[in-house]
């Protein structure tokens, strides 16, 4: 990891630069295949899958045979696991639950709002160098919550044609309605476009890499909607002397270990952590199953220090993580200023992993500075407002006037009239 000491503010761009491919290389893919899909529906996505995926299918649709015999071989402490991480997201997204919101704004003037659950969703899980089940249950179970319809399931298959066993197992438990074997920009656009064995859905979500994200991306343009843009993943620690530096380097290299294209990034006031970090990541690597991938991910990491809270707060705020643990004397003051962040973990004893898994917080976050101006999935994302009005005849008395008023300075002459009317039958 490269160290960098007070840097200039005019460098912070550079600097917090993410190690994204270049976005014309990737939209050129992105297009290409979403266009076979569109015009060869299946037949494309079943020699995609045969090319990235090495897995030549009879057909893609997971049976009620291959569920069954899945959630069998699944050993009995993780179903234990499973379902206690189940529960803890469950009773955390349950509680976003809200009411009617109803209101009198006038004499004769009612407006509510009311929450609905988008009927059809699809849900990408990504398995390339792991399979992350976890995220089934990030998104089927606030999805099953919110009421949602169907919900449809692609993960890419392994070369024998399979998805993992976890997968599989925690679909089921969520409620999912239909798990197709399918991965990449291919399932995008598959769920975009829909196919014969692929139902077209209103929302995509779901994680990826950067093909998968651009796929998401491509795929608003056609009137599918996406839960946001996310990518690779992401970590930022900021970090004192009063932290444990194990710890820290322990929660660097676990999201290190998501893949190559991950970054991860130690913001701290004290050079002396910046030393006792580095020499725990040279420790703790060695003992790794993924140290290659971690490495590279190391080759696009920072360890940055900065003289004060108030500075580092601008650059973490700048940078916008995905992830961001705060473990310093000053934990409130980080806490309440934190502007752009994903999800916000505080204090030695609560690692990044906590939130991956089982504490009830999503893990389905915004990426590469989304979360300036995204949300990270929550209950909403499977619901839509729909808003209502009742008028009485008191009512547009009240407000009848000062309809036409306005209708009239904007030109819109029928606007007028619609009110127009009725005030001449009422008077």
């Amino acid at each position: 990891m490269k160290t960098i000491e007070n840097p200039n503010r005019a460098d912070w761009s550079k600097i917090l630069k993410r190690p994204t491919q270049a976005l014309e290389n990737i939209e050129n893919t992105v297009n290409q295949i979403f266009d076979d899909v569109q015009r060869n529906g299946d037949k494309a996505i079943s020699k995609y899958t045969e090319l990235f995926d090495g897995a030549k299918l009879s057909s893609p649709i997971v049976t009620l045979e291959e569920i069954t015999k899945a959630s069998n071989s699944i050993p009995n402490p993780l179903k234990r696991a499973i379902q206690k991480a189940k529960h803890n997201i469950e009773v955390f997204h349950s509680a976003q639950k809200t009411k009617r919101v109803s209101v009198q704004t006038s004499k004769g003037v009612v407006c509510w709002q009311e929450k609905r659950p988008i009927q059809n969703i699809g849900l990408y899980i990504p398995s390339g160098t792991a399979p992350l089940f976890s995220t089934v249950l990030m998104l089927a179970i606030p999805a099953q919550i919110a009421g949602c319809k169907e919900v449809l399931l692609c993960s890419p298959p392994n070369e024998d044609g399979n998805i993992a066993n976890e997968i599989l197992y925690a679909a089921q438990l969520c409620g999912v309605t239909k798990i197709i074997k399918v991965g990449g920009i291919q399932a995008i656009a598959g769920l975009t476009f829909g196919t014969s064995d692929i139902p077209q859905v209103y929302k995509i979500f779901g994680p990826g890499n950067q093909y998968v994200m651009a796929a998401k991306q491509l795929a608003t343009k056609f009137g599918v909607a996406i839960d946001m843009p996310a990518g690779p993943s992401e970590l930022l620690v900021v970090a004192d002397d009063t932290a444990n530096a194990s710890y820290v380097a322990s929660d660097l290299l676990s999201q290190a270990e998501h893949g190559a294209d991950s970054q991860v990034i130690l913001v701290t006031t004290s050079k002396q952590l910046i030393k006792n970090v580095s020499d725990e990541i040279g420790k703790q690597i060695q003992k790794l199953s993924r140290q290659e991938i971690i490495k590279k991910a190391i080759d696009n990491s920072k360890l940055i220090y900065l003289e004060t809270d108030d500075i580092a707060l601008e650059l973490i705020n700048e940078y916008a993580p995905e992830h961001f643990i705060i473990c310093t004397k000053n934990n409130d003051f980080y806490v309440d200023n934190i502007m752009n962040a994903g999800s916000v973990f505080i204090g030695n004893y609560t690692p990044e992993s906590a939130g991956d898994y089982a504490s009830g917080t999503n893990h389905t976050l915004p990426t590469n500075g989304f979360s300036k101006a995204y949300s990270g999935v929550n209950l909403d994302s499977f619901t839509k407002s729909i808003t209502f009005q009742k008028i009485s005849i008191e009512g547009i008395l009240e407000i009848g006037n000062t309809i036409e008023l306005m209708a009239e300075a904007e030109g819109l002459q029928a606007h007028k009239n619609a009110v127009t009317l009725r005030l001449k039958d009422l008077q």
